[in-house]
C-alpha cells in the first residue's frame, strides 16, 4: 500500500510540473479514445492535434523515434477519418468488423518477427532500455492503430496488451504519471471492445441482409 501512495504522490508531482503543451496533448488524447469508443468519427481529430503537439515536444526532448512515431499518428488520423466517414460500402459510413483469429495470428507473429530486427537496432546501435520489448510495443501499436482506422473490433484487445506491457516499462523509468495514464488506458480499452461489440451485434442484421 505505501509503494501505492508513493506512485500517487510522484505522479501528482509530475502533474504539477506538466507544462501546458503537454496539459492539452494528455487531454487530447483522452479525449480521443473516449470518442473512439463511441465509433464518433471525431476522435481522429482529436488525435490530430494531441499527435501534432507531442511530435512537437518529443522532438524539443531529443525523443526522435517517439517523434517521428507521432508523425505516423497524425497520417493515420487523417486516414482513419477519411475511412470511417468514407470508406465503408458505397462510400458510406464504415461499420464495426471482426477478423478471424487465424488472421489475427498471422498478423501477431508478423508484427512480432519485424519487431526482432528493431529491437536487436535499438539494442547494438542506441542507449535504449528494454530494446526489445519497447520495439515490440512499438510495432505492435503501429499495427493496432491501423486496426483502429479499419474499425476491426478486436483493436481493443490489441490495445489492452499493448498498454499493460508500456505500464511496466513506464514504471521501471519512474514515468509513474503515464503509468497511471495507462492503467486508465487499459479500463477504457476493455469498455471499448465491449461497446464496440455491442455496436458490431447490432449492425451485423443490417449488414447480412444488405
Amino acid at each position: 500500500m505505501t509503494e501505492v501512495w508513493q506512485i500517487i504522490n510522484q505522479a501528482v508531482a509530475e502533474a504539477e510540473g506538466m507544462n501546458l503543451w503537454e496539459g492539452l496533448a494528455v487531454l487530447l488524447a483522452l479525449a480521443y479514445l473516449l470518442l473512439a469508443m463511441k465509433a464518433n468519427a471525431w476522435c481522429w481529430g482529436a488525435a490530430l492535434a494531441s499527435t501534432a503537439i507531442y511530435t512537437v515536444l518529443f522532438w524539443k526532448v531529443s525523443l526522435l523515434m517517439e517523434s517521428i512515431l507521432n508523425v505516423y499518428y497524425m497520417v493515420m488520423a487523417l486516414y482513419g477519418y477519411w475511412m470511417w466517414r468514407r470508406g465503408g460500402d458505397e462510400q458510406q459510413e464504415l461499420a464495426v468488423c471482426t477478423w478471424s483469429w487465424p488472421r489475427h495470428l498471422l498478423l501477431i507473429v508478423c508484427t512480432a518477427l519485424l519487431s526482432l530486427p528493431v529491437g536487436w537496432f535499438m539494442a547494438n546501435h542506441t542507449h535504449a532500455s528494454f530494446p526489445y520489448l519497447d520495439s515490440a510495443t512499438t510495432c505492435f501499436a503501429v499495427m493496432a492503430t491501423w486496426l483502429v482506422a479499419q474499425k476491426v473490433l478486436e483493436n481493443w484487445l490489441y490495445w489492452v496488451v499493448i498498454d499493460s506491457v508500456s505500464i511496466y516499462l513506464y514504471v521501471s523509468k519512474g514515468l509513474m504519471l503515464t503509468s497511471l495514464l495507462f492503467v486508465l488506458y487499459v479500463v477504457l480499452a476493455v469498455a471499448g471492445y465491449f461497446m464496440w461489440r455491442a455496436n458490431w451485434r447490432e449492425q451485423r442484421p443490417l449488414l447480412e441482409n444488405h
